[in-house]
């Protein structure tokens, strides 16, 4: 009977990370960026409004900021498009700096004891940027798959990208783990079928099926004991 009930629970074959706020901080880099841009066109922009623009692509991010001006049918299609790679070449200049010692803590722990027991690993990143910063801070190596945000229609809180993200690794949504510290992100996983794990305060991440404190509780016992999956 206890075989029989073992049997039946589901494995541990993958855990999807999102990039910024899970693996590296390079949230910082962003609003400096937007702020920068923002001051140029005179539109408020703050630390706490800069909390909308956490989970969503560039181009997204880019109408809200405008929208907190009442800027949003002042440009043209192509002048936004030219104001979204202004804002991206800022950002590119200051994540120069990025190097091994901005790994959140416990995160690269926490990805070698999911190599040792034969967990696949992704990233599922809408930024444009994740190959540089992943080679910056040397642990692409580390992961068997990396969207490509180019190829992704759908931005979070549509589970596109961690579908995409799974089918990549060749592993069923259902036996994959989501990591995630936006709202928009946790959205996502759950919808996408798998177990979220959502980085931050309880009240940010309300619907994260576990909720952490900070990456340094990651740990795989911790995730099988919350999600009921074996590794």
């Amino acid at each position: 009977m206890f075989l029989k009930r073992f049997s039946n629970v589901r494995k541990i074959k993958a855990v999807i990370f999102d990039l910024d706020g899970v693996i590296t901080d390079s949230a910082k880099y962003h609003f400096q960026a937007w702020k920068m841009l923002a001051d140029r066109l005179q539109i408020p922009f703050d630390e706490s409004y800069n909390e909308n623009l956490k989970g969503v692509s560039r181009m997204e991010s880019l109408e809200l900021l405008l929208k907190n001006g009442g800027m949003q049918n002042a440009f043209t299609a192509e002048e936004k498009e030219a104001l979204a790679a202004e804002k991206n070449e800022l950002y590119k200049e200051l994540i120069k700096q990025i190097t091994p010692a901005d790994i959140l803590p416990g995160v690269l722990e926490f990805i070698k004891e999911l190599k040792l027991h034969n967990i696949k690993t992704a990233v599922a990143s809408v930024s444009k940027n994740a190959d540089f910063l992943l080679t910056q801070l040397q642990v692409k190596s580390y992961f068997d798959y990396v969207c490509d945000p180019a190829q992704i229609q759908n931005h979070k809180p549509d589970p596109e990208i961690f579908l995409v993200a799974a089918k990549g690794l060749g592993v069923d949504p259902a036996n994959c783990i989501g990591i995630e510290d936006a709202e928009a992100g946790i959205q996502a996983i759950n919808t996408a079928g798998m177990f979220s794990v959502g980085v931050g305060s309880a009240e940010k991440m309300a619907q994260a099926k576990l909720i952490l404190t900070g990456t340094d509780r990651l740990r795989l016992s911790t995730i099988a004991d919350a999600s009921n999956m074996r590794y």
